[in-house]
């Protein structure tokens, strides 16, 4: 079991100010974990009801009846599974006085989205839950976390083996049975080879002309496939940046699969070994550098983007947050250097930094306004946004 102290006290700092929160994440990365974690930790009443159980989910079939009379934190996981809850939240989050908060955990379906902004607007607030990150596991352990992945069972596997099989097995299921859930209602094996060709674009910028072709069908439907894994929260889309600057820029989002051991699993990359040889161990690396950059910084994905124009100038990673700009290029070597491409975006987007994040073991000053940071010492050697 590892603690997930940060996660924790997030919860708690939300749960304080809103009478409704809601811990969205893919499948299996520990949300009910978190969730009883709480509990354990919250010394007033707690009600923990999980949908994906007949009896809970017999007992909420008043919900107004089941949850009027409650006080304390009431738990209700799965939330997907019972639409109908959110208009009964509302009711009860207005009530005088709070005697109870709803902590809601659930996949970041469309629906899920729709029906607890509609209903809940003004009183709930979202937390998202992703993989295990470094400064959970520990900056020593990042090729592990890296290679595994940072979902749960995957990464506390007692070994190798068993985690890449779970990690296929876990893909399979999601396939052929939680995205049905989720109201995603495309063919298992149409969705698998769509997740398995994303897989080998990871890190590249979208092309719907391309997929379309591939696939037989139009640019309106591919997109569709997309939106419904990045909704899933097992894809991840880099929005542009566009600057107003007198060079033509790229306007199509970059892809990644959300979680680096799936990406592997999808690949059928077993160990190091296997990555070490891959075309994609570059791109695959500067995945996982970067959600452990945005973690670091508290970053919203909101205030994430990358930058290119279409002269071959880019910047892998720009994190705007109102007037402070920080860029960051991800360079799986041991002897970084500054590049034409860095010094453009510097002077173009106007950055206050540029950090090249690196495989080596140590952080030391580039350049006026760059420096190179280990990644095994970014835990130590970035601080958050201020």
């Amino acid at each position: 079991m590892i603690e997930r102290e940060t996660e924790l006290q997030a919860i708690m700092g939300l749960l304080q100010r809103h009478p409704v929160v809601a811990i969205l994440g893919a499948r299996q990365v520990g949300k009910t974990t978190l969730a009883r974690m709480l509990i354990d930790r919250n010394s007033q009443q707690a009600e923990f009801f999980d949908l994906e159980n007949p009896e809970d989910l017999a007992r909420l079939q008043d919900p107004m009846l089941a949850l009027q009379d409650l006080r304390g934190l009431v738990v209700v996981d799965e939330i997907q599974r019972l639409g109908d809850l959110f208009p009964v939240l509302r009711v009860l989050a207005d009530r005088s006085g709070t005697p109870a908060r709803f902590l809601v955990l659930g996949s970041a379906s469309p629906e899920l989205l729709r029906q607890s902004s509609e209903s809940l607007a003004g009183r709930i607030a979202y937390h998202e839950l992703g993989s295990f990150c470094l400064e959970e596991v520990g900056a020593t352990h990042h090729s592990r976390l890296w290679l595994r992945g940072g979902l749960p069972r995957s990464y506390l596997a007692r070994s190798l083996r068993d985690s890449h099989e779970w990690r296929r097995n876990f893909i399979q299921t999601f396939l052929e049975r939680d995205l049905a859930l989720l109201g995603v209602n495309i063919n298992s094996t149409t969705m698998r080879r769509f997740w398995t060709m994303l897989a080998h674009y990871h890190g590249q910028t979208w092309n719907a002309s391309e997929f379309a072709r591939s696939f037989g069908v139009s640019d309106t439907t591919i997109r569709g496939y997309l939106d419904r894994l990045t909704a899933a929260l097992v894809v991840r889309q880099l929005q542009p940046w566009h600057e107003n600057i007198s060079k033509r820029q790229v306007r199509a989002p970059k892809v990644y699969v959300a979680d680096s051991g799936l990406l592997h699993a999808l690949l059928n990359l077993r160990t190091m070994a296997d990555l070490e040889g891959h075309p994609k161990i570059g791109a695959s690396w500067e995945g996982f550098a970067m959600e452990q950059v945005r973690w670091k910084l508290g970053a919203e994905r909101s205030e994430c983007f990358f930058w290119a124009t279409h002269a071959g100038a880019e910047l892998d990673l720009l994190v705007v947050r109102g007037g402070i700009r920080v860029g960051f290029e991800f360079k799986r070597t041991t002897a970084p250097r500054i590049t034409p491409s860095m010094r453009h975006a510097l002077k173009d987007l106007k950055l206050d930094r540029l950090f090249v994040v690196h495989a080596g073991e140590h952080s030391f000053p580039l350049a006026e306004q760059v420096s190179a940071i280990s990644l095994s010492r970014l835990l130590t050697d970035l601080q958050p946004l201020t």
